[in-house]
């Protein structure tokens, strides 16, 4: 009975040599074509990291939510750690007010630790799955499935807020240029907050989905090709939009900077972490990628500092131009210009907030795609996950059904819904990675790293610290969705892939 046990706990936590995980890349049956370069990686991040979070949430982050008095499960966890049942009394969720600049400098500085973290595990490790194949490599299977597991929620539904958000900016465009727009039934969330809303089915976000995966079906470099012109697009339109709406900025808007204080700008903070993640994407292209060694840690810290420039002007502009606490929807850039009657510029940044949600969601597909088809290939999903197409050595079928479990759930459910539940996914696996670091430095110091992260273990720790932070902003209704999430993940673990694992 004893052994057996031992037996158990030691399969749990059995890891894999970078060696095998390395060598595993090169099978013929189950590789992946190397095409990216460092600029295509960088336009990887981008496209991923700057759409969502100033076109859809920047404005949630800066009004706050309001408070449900019939619950203290909108209350941030923090709170309620400080405060006790006093946090009943705080009103709501505070919003960062014109404070937001400041939330996302500081989630550029926790996740810059953590891209330290990724860049050292990615040039060491270069093979597809990100914090997944890490967790595998220092951590052991059990972890590795929690983090694969995690990554799973983390991609699926950080898209599913972008594509809701789509939707809303794909009508304003038709409004703005055609006096039309889709009808309400086919053009919003069948739910908003739990409430039916009488409309039948969200399809632009359904038929955005299939074609982004027909797309990368076809292969990475054409994802990445298609990929590099929208996001050249998408920068033009924020400096369209930093430069023209900038003449119409009072500073009145700026005052008080921090309305809320500085919880406020935690949970500001916290709304809007997951769209930073771009960087965990380009590590999940590892695999394609000509000179991981040298290119993914430039790729990852480069578009690191691109983002955090681009998302402090643009939340300095909106605030200035609107009012913090009347930014709280679906659209508030082109909601704000609206109601200036900056119609031109409303209209380039439309188009440019189209065309950067569409990025945001290839690149996050493709990198969720890289996730299931890892996991698969180690025997812990399905190996029809891991199946690469024969002419375009994509792993096609991962592709298409993650296409499909992020469109079905966008059309019925609206961006509020999905938010929270992708950053304390997102926080987590940053906290795996970082310890990663640390421990890979004590039981393999003389392997080889082309790029080291400095003062380890204090940057390290400093990385697992801001995201604890970050994740004790979140409300408590997100951590009791978050162990429901896992606590499916781990049944399915023991009832397939623990058992399936094992036999190899």
């Amino acid at each position: 009975m004893h052994s057996s046990y031992t037996a158990l706990v030691a399969s749990l936590f059995r890891t894999k040599s970078i060696d095998d995980l390395i060598a595993a890349s090169h099978d013929p049956n189950s590789r992946l074509r190397r095409t990216l370069g460092l600029w295509s990686l960088v336009a990887l991040g981008i496209g991923n990291v700057i759409g969502s979070g100033i076109f859809t949430l920047t404005g949630t982050a800066a009004a706050g939510l309001k408070f449900d008095f019939k619950s203290a499960l909108k209350a941030p966890v923090l709170d309620l750690m400080l405060h006790g049942r006093n946090a009943l009394s705080l009103s709501g969720r505070p919003g960062a007010g014109p404070a937001i600049s400041l939330s996302f400098v500081l989630v550029a500085i926790a996740c810059g630790f953590a891209a330290l973290c990724y860049a050292e595990l990615a040039s060491m490790i270069p093979v597809a799955g990100s914090a997944y194949t890490y967790a595998f490599a220092t951590l052991g299977e059990i972890f590795a499935w929690i983090i694969g597991w995690d990554l799973i929620l983390e991609y699926a539904v950080a898209n599913m807020a972008v594509a809701v958000g789509f939707a809303a900016y794909f009508n304003d465009l038709l409004e703005n240029a055609f006096g039309f727009h889709l009808p309400a039934a086919f053009s919003n969330p069948v739910f908003v907050e739990g409430k039916a809303t009488g409309a039948i089915f969200n399809v632009p976000a359904l038929i955005l989905m299939m074609a982004l995966s027909w797309i990368l079906v076809r292969g990475a470099k054409e994802s990445a090709s298609a990929n590099n012109t929208m996001v050249l697009i998408k920068i033009a339109a924020i400096v369209i939009f930093i430069v023209g709406a900038g003449r119409a900025v009072h500073s009145a808007n700026w005052h008080p900077f921090m309305p809320n204080g500085f919880p406020g700008v935690l949970t500001g903070g916290a709304i809007v972490f997951f769209t930073y993640i771009g960087f965990d994407a380009v590590s999940t292209a590892a695999e394609e990628c000509h000179n991981p060694q040298r290119d993914m840690p430039r790729g990852l810290m480069l578009t690191l500092l691109a983002c955090a420039v681009l998302y402090a002007g643009v939340s300095l502009v909106l605030t200035g131009i609107a009012h913090w606490d009347t930014l709280n929807n679906d659209a508030p850039v082109a909601n704000a210009l609206k109601a200036l009657g900056y119609n031109r510029i409303r209209f380039a940044v439309t188009v440019g907030a189209l065309l950067g949600m569409t990025s945001s969601l290839l690149v996050g597909q493709y990198g969720q795609a890289r996730i299931w088809f890892a996991m698969s290939r180690d025997r812990l999903l399905p190996p029809l996950f891991s199946r690469v197409h024969r002419k375009y050595e994509t792993p096609h079928l991962s592709t298409w059904v993650a296409g499909f479990a992020v469109g079905i759930p966008a059309g019925i459910w609206d961006i509020g819904t999905f938010g929270d539940l992708t950053n304390i996914g997102t926080l987590f696996a940053f906290i795996v990675v970082s310890a990663g670091v640390i421990i890979l430095r004590r039981t393999q110091p003389d392997r080889t790293r082309s790029f080291r992260v400095p003062w380890v273990p204090v940057l390290p720790l400093l990385s697992i610290a801001f995201c604890l932070v970050l994740m004790l902003s979140l409300p408590l209704e997100t951590w009791v969705r978050f162990v429901v999430w896992l606590a499916i993940g781990l049944a399915i673990y023991f009832a397939y892939g623990h058992k399936r694992a094992a036999r190899t």
